[in-house]
This record gives C-alpha cells, structure tokens and sequence, in this order.
C-alpha cells in the first residue's frame, strides 16, 4: 500500500496594474495553465488572487511568473 501526502496548499498574490474585469479574466487564464494548479480565483475589489496549488508541482514564484505573463505585477501577500 502506497500513500501519497498531499502537498496542496493556498497561495494569495497581492496583485498591481488591472482595472477592469477583462483583466481578472486574463490573469486567471494565465495562472490556471500551470500544471499543479487546482484553482485560481481573482478578486477584483482587494485586487488579491487566491490560487489552490500543488507546492511540489508548482511554486510561489511560478504563480507570481504567470502573472506577469498576462502583464501585471504580483506578490506573495502577506495575509
């Protein structure tokens, strides 16, 4: 018997830079294309981005990448 431990963790991104709903949606396409990613979901009033994650598959710093690929800035927030 095998047993695997699940590595899925929560990760809030302090994000900069969007200022219509057609952002949210592009940020949410790029981060939802890592592999590891289970959820992603954009919060556009507090402009936080809350993305449920495999941590061994992808890392912060690959979520904050995605990010930017859509053209915005993030951070790891702090709360």
């Amino acid at each position: 018997m095998s047993t695997t431990a699940s590595t899925t963790t929560t990760t809030v991104l302090r994000a900069e830079g969007f200022s219509c709903p057609s952002c949210v949606a592009k940020i949410e396409k790029q981060v939802r294309r890592l592999a590891g990613v289970v959820s992603v979901r954009v919060h556009f009033a507090s402009a936080r981005v809350e993305v449920v994650h495999d941590s061994s598959v992808v890392s912060v710093e690959d979520l904050v990448a995605a990010v930017a690929r859509a053209g915005y800035t993030a951070r790891p927030a702090a709360f």
